[in-house]
């Protein structure tokens, strides 16, 4: 499967994917994850190139960090899932959000596409020359803890939400 998946920087060609891709998470009912896919992308050229502006750190809002979005595409062109991936963390993001945001389409789940996901995800964080990575999730969230521990990652202290939510916290040393 390894071969049939590749980490791309969103770009104008692969709107038709993208587009099929963020509709079926939309008509779902279910929280886009990462939260970038929630951008609406009716004018598809802005969004590519405010995500092109977030990877570089140019027009960033106050507080915000650079952040590299990719999309996990097959072979066949389907977009079937998206991460992204944050240079550096935040007060906020150390507690519980982390450097890598995945998410894999509704229909797509349960193929192992998220452990590749992760997997590739890593080597970007080696390229940006991160040493070590924090991946968060929802304490009931067990089958992204799971793709997390297969790509390495070792538990840390949970946080808890202001609302009670409890987030699991782990590090990957690159």
């Amino acid at each position: 499967m390894e071969d049939q998946l590749t980490l791309v920087k969103p770009a104008e060609e692969l709107k038709n994917a993208y587009l099929s891709f963020y509709r079926e998470w939309l008509e779902s009912g279910e929280r886009m994850v990462p939260w970038v896919i929630s951008r609406d992308p009716s004018d598809f050229s802005e969004m590519v190139n405010w995500l092109e502006e977030n990877e570089s750190g140019r027009n960033l809002p106050e507080g915000w960090v650079p952040a590299s979005t990719r999309w996990l595409v097959t072979r066949e062109g389907e977009i079937v899932g998206a991460v992204n991936i944050r240079h550096r963390l935040t007060e906020s993001l150390l507690q519980s959000g982390g450097h890598i945001g995945y998410g894999i389409r509704p229909s797509a789940r349960g193929n192992g596409y998220a452990t590749q996901l992760l997997k590739l995800s890593l080597e970007i964080c080696r390229e940006l020359g991160m040493e070590r990575v924090l991946l968060c999730c929802d304490e009931d969230n067990v089958a992204s803890e799971r793709v997390i521990r297969k790509n390495g990652g070792v538990p840390d202290a949970s946080f808890v939400e202001e609302n009670g939510n409890v987030v699991k916290r782990f590090w990957i040393t690159l």
